[in-house]
Formats: structure tokens, sequence, C-alpha cells
């Protein structure tokens, strides 16, 4: 593993898939440091779909449905999360600091929100609420409306 992080011509983000794949047991394939590559690049919160059609510029030959299980892999041992947007598309997001999403329904453009106030008053609400028979693990906002003057 340390032979294979010191290589000076294996480039950094693949060095981080790399490092995060051993820190949480995984074996090490090229389609899994691929995909998590195309997480951390990308940077918009793609769907398998969307990681599926760039996976296969280098991967020609990987089908989707090892693409859909190596996600559920890392949901499972907390590399990413699932989002799921207003017409149910799963896509994945690989920032785990607390965080919300502004999602448009007119462009399907996600952005993170950060807002540690928003936070403290949330997790004030339902403290004070006290949700019979439920016990709350997280919570996370999907805001939704139209980005305005946005290119994107």
């Amino acid at each position: 593993m340390k032979d294979l992080l010191s290589n000076p011509h294996l480039p950094m983000v693949n060095k981080t898939a790399i490092r995060i794949l051993v820190e949480k047991g995984l074996k090490i394939t090229p389609q899994r440091i691929a995909i998590l590559d195309i997480i951390f690049n990308l940077n918009n919160h793609p769907s398998a779909e969307n990681i599926a059609e760039y996976l296969r510029i280098s991967y020609p030959h990987v089908p989707i449905g090892t693409v859909y299980k190596i996600l559920e892999v890392f949901v499972d041992k907390g590399i990413v999360s699932r989002i799921k947007t207003e017409n149910s598309t799963v896509r994945y997001d690989p920032i785990l600091e607390k965080h919300h999403h502004l999602y448009s329904s007119q462009s399907e453009q996600i952005e993170d929100f950060y807002d540690k106030d928003l936070n403290k008053l949330l997790e004030d609400y339902f403290r004070k609420k006290q949700i019979q028979n439920f016990k709350i693990e997280d919570i996370k906002l999907q805001i939704i409306g139209k980005f305005i003057n946005n290119p994107k």
C-alpha cells in the first residue's frame, strides 16, 4: 500500500481513492478507484448512469450493474451518501460533512449548502419537539427552487 501511494506517477485523486478504500477495508480494484475518481472529479452529485458514462471511457466493458454494486458498497461503508432528487433519481455525494442541498427543479442541478445557524435551528427544534416513537439520526434538507442568473 505504501509503495503504491508513493508512486509519483499516480495522480493525487487516485492516491486519495486508494487511501479511502484501504481505510474502509475494501479490496482495491481499478473499477472502484475509477468510480471514486469520477465522483470526486465530477463534483456535481452524479447519478450511477453519469458515473457509468465516464467509466466507459477507460473501462468500456464494465456493466451498469457493477457500477450500482460498487456504489452500494460505498454507501454502506460511508464513503458516499445517496441523494434522491424530486424525480426520484438517485445521485451520489462524496461530501460527508454536515450540509444540505439546493436542488433546481428546472435543471436538476444540485449545489451544496452549508449553514451552521440552520443546522442549530433544526437540531434545537427537533430536540424540543420530541417526535414520539422516532429517533432522529440525521437531518438533511433538500431545498427545491430555481437558480437565478446561473448559466448551468
